[in-house]
């Protein structure tokens, strides 16, 4: 198995890169946070790989972190997700958004990730609740994630996208009351 290639890169796509390793060319397809953190087309670059085998295809999947690769290896072993979906998974949450959602059973935040519905966000969660660990998450108490959906909820009410909610909730402690997180959360929107 390829466990991370080497090389200079050649080409960046929308979803993927070509990576010259000692003249061959090899594609690789990565996450749109994976994409972000590329250098410049002519610069070495270092990946790590997974290879997809496939009666009928060979693909070969890429990450800048360990962490990315893992959690990849995590939500392509859940049963109904698949390369791309787990792609699409890491391209719309950082590894630690997904994980805390995960761990808070964030139905909701995780079927929002296109190409997950709400029965296959709820097997995830029960498949990987107990394989997951953040150690700044150790224990979820029910009063302060139903306080984060509570502020999450008042931002979608306000006009904000999924997206922008969670963003400007991310970071806020989660022991804040609900007015505290949103006055943070529209303080954040507001810089931006």
């Amino acid at each position: 198995m390829i466990a991370s290639l080497r090389g200079i890169l050649r080409e960046k796509r929308p979803d993927s890169v070509v990576v010259d390793v000692g003249g061959v060319g090899y594609e690789l397809f990565l996450s749109g946070h994976s994409l972000s953190q590329l250098p410049a087309v002519g610069n070495d670059v270092e990946l790590f790989t997974y290879l997809h085998v496939r009666e009928d295809i060979l693909q070969l999947f890429g990450f800048t972190s360990a962490a990315e690769k893992e959690m990849f290896l995590q939500l392509i072993s859940v049963s109904k997700i698949g390369p791309k979906s787990a792609l699409a998974a890491l391209s719309t949450f950082p590894v630690s958004s997904l994980k805390k959602a995960i761990l808070m059973s964030d139905v909701d935040l995780i079927s929002s990730i296109p190409g997950i519905g709400k029965k296959t966000a709820q097997r995830l969660v029960l498949e990987l609740k107990e394989k997951i660990a953040l150690p700044e998450l150790t224990v979820i108490e029910g009063g302060k994630f139903k306080s984060v959906q509570e502020a999450r909820n008042a931002l979608l009410n306000l006009g904000y996208s999924l997206s922008e909610a969670n963003q400007a909730l991310e970071g806020i402690d989660p022991d804040a009351a609900v007015e505290e997180m949103l006055r943070r959360a529209l303080q954040t929107i507001g810089k931006k």
